[in-house]
């Protein structure tokens, strides 16, 4: 079995058509007058560029990395072989995702979600039907009927503006584990809540907000679909519904493609200044004057740029108070999906680390047979950074508790550690703790002068989520058009 490395990861980029926009040698910065210089080449800034180049601006894309996708990553496995590393689910609702996806010719299959799911708490396995994935637990069962209380509480709280809820101060000042902890008297089905709230955000129930939960969910939804618990958590019909053909970073790659030279790599951005009828970014073997800029990293990022004059000191501090999750990806490549051949979906949820929950991630053909696992919260901050063969081991005893024996000897491990990524700095979202949301939270979007900002974290619908990061960049885009100058 051997085991792949991060910079092996890494390198993977290039094989899947990201190296298409390298940039010559570092020489001396050259020059570029343009309408907007767009900060990023994730979903958000790309979307951006795309949607003011369609409506005839002249833009330039400035990228850190080497390659375009932010936190949607490929890992090619040979021979046509994709794993995601990063985001990779769709579902209903993120029409905007799914609308760029088609636009850009990257089909879509549905997750696999067929036999049962693994439920491992307080020692004791059982499983349920993966459809309509309902386990009669009595851990599972008090939990579900807890957690179908937040619909109509996220109900009562705007999406374009959680702060303005009713009840905003009061779930502001509560965290959602003390929620839980009220709602909850089974420790199983505490655990189980926070196994999925480290793959919802990469953190502890106790590390955010009441509030930031309920936009969450309430965000789970469109302009004709209310947000729910259940379309957020859930395989069919929810946000884990479908994946994309080729990988999620497929779409951006595609982008950046349509978007030619005007996508510039390996260019970070270390100061942005605002100048009369204007703004001069400063990056990488490139200065950037521009009539506007979009700002399409995450808070933690854009907290780091030098901006000149300073941001008002609001926007510096919801910057800094949007925290990004402690998130790692394990994924296990086996010849074939064995746990299919025992009628098991590959889905396991756990309150036994370090992969608390994990899915099918065997690619449209059938092989070969991949299981990832979502490692996140205090498990990822747990993990010995670079130390993959004992990540290996773990997971494969996971794995074996979870779908048999046959998962013991994996032919390939891989992980990716978005929180070692010094151009991400955490996945998959900045999330709010208590006492940020209300106060702060208005000035996360808001545009300073001819500065916008775009970004999953600033979106109203599918926060968090590529759908979101999508509809940023468009409402980024959208401000910039209707800007007088």
């Amino acid at each position: 079995m051997r085991t792949t490395t991060r910079r092996e990861l890494l390198g993977t980029a290039a094989a899947t058509g990201a190296a298409l926009w390298l940039p010559a040698p570092a020489r001396a910065a050259r020059t570029v007058r343009t309408d907007v210089a767009v900060i990023g080449a994730g979903l958000a800034g790309l979307t951006a560029a795309r949607r003011l180049v369609r409506a005839g601006r002249d833009v330039l894309v400035l990228e850190a990395r080497d390659r375009v996708g932010g936190r949607t990553l490929n890992h090619d496995l040979g021979g046509g072989v994709i794993a995601e590393v990063g985001g990779q689910f769709v579902g209903p609702t993120q029409d905007r995702l799914l609308a760029l996806a088609r636009a850009m010719g990257v089909g879509t299959f549905k997750t696999y979600n067929e036999g049962d799911n693994v439920l491992f708490v307080g020692g004791r396995r059982s499983t349920y039907k993966a459809t309509p994935g309902l386990s009669d637990d009595p851990d599972f069962q008090e939990l579900t009927f807890a957690l179908l209380k937040l619909d109509p509480m996220a109900a009562a709280v705007p999406v374009a503006a959680p702060w303005r809820a009713r009840r905003a101060a009061e779930w502001d000042r509560r965290s959602f584990g003390a929620w839980a902890d009220a709602e909850l008297s089974r420790p199983g089905a505490r655990a189980i809540l926070t196994a999925a709230t480290r793959a919802l955000w990469g953190t502890e129930p106790e590390e955010v907000s009441l509030l930031y939960a309920l936009f969450y969910v309430a965000a789970a939804g469109d302009e004709r679909e209310p947000g729910s618990i259940v379309r957020l958590l859930t395989t069919p019909g929810g946000a884990q519904d479908s994946r994309f053909v080729g990988g999620s970073q497929r779409i951006a790659i595609e982008v950046a493609r349509r978007l030619g030279s005007r996508v510039v790599l390996s260019a970070p951005v270390a100061r942005i200044e605002r100048v009369r009828g204007g703004v001069r970014v400063v990056a990488r073997g490139v200065e950037v004057r521009a009539r506007r800029a979009v700002v399409a990293v995450p808070p933690v990022l854009a907290a780091r740029i030098a901006f000149s004059p300073a941001l008002p000191a609001v926007k510096r501090a919801v910057l800094r108070a949007a925290v990004p999750g402690a998130l790692l990806k394990y994924e296990a490549v086996y010849d074939r999906p064995f746990w299919r051949d025992a009628g098991l979906s590959g889905q396991a949820v756990s309150d036994m680390g370090p992969a608390n929950t994990t899915f099918d991630n065997t690619p449209p053909g059938g092989a070969p047979g991949i299981v990832l696992a979502f490692v996140g919260g205090r498990e990822a901050r747990a993990a010995k950074p670079g130390d993959l063969a004992a990540h290996r081991d773990a997971f494969a005893a996971n794995l074996v508790t979870y779908f048999g024996d046959q998962a013991a000897q994996p032919t390939d491990f891989f992980e990716m550690d978005w929180t070692a990524e010094p151009w991400t700095r955490g996945c998959p979202v900045g999330h709010f703790g208590t006492r940020r949301l209300r106060t702060l939270g208005p000035a996360l979007r808001a545009a300073v002068g001819r500065l916008h900002f775009a970004g999953t974290e600033t979106a109203t619908y599918w926060n968090g989520y590529m759908d979101g990061a999508v509809r940023s960049g468009e409402r980024a885009a959208d401000e910039v058009l209707a800007a007088r100058s």
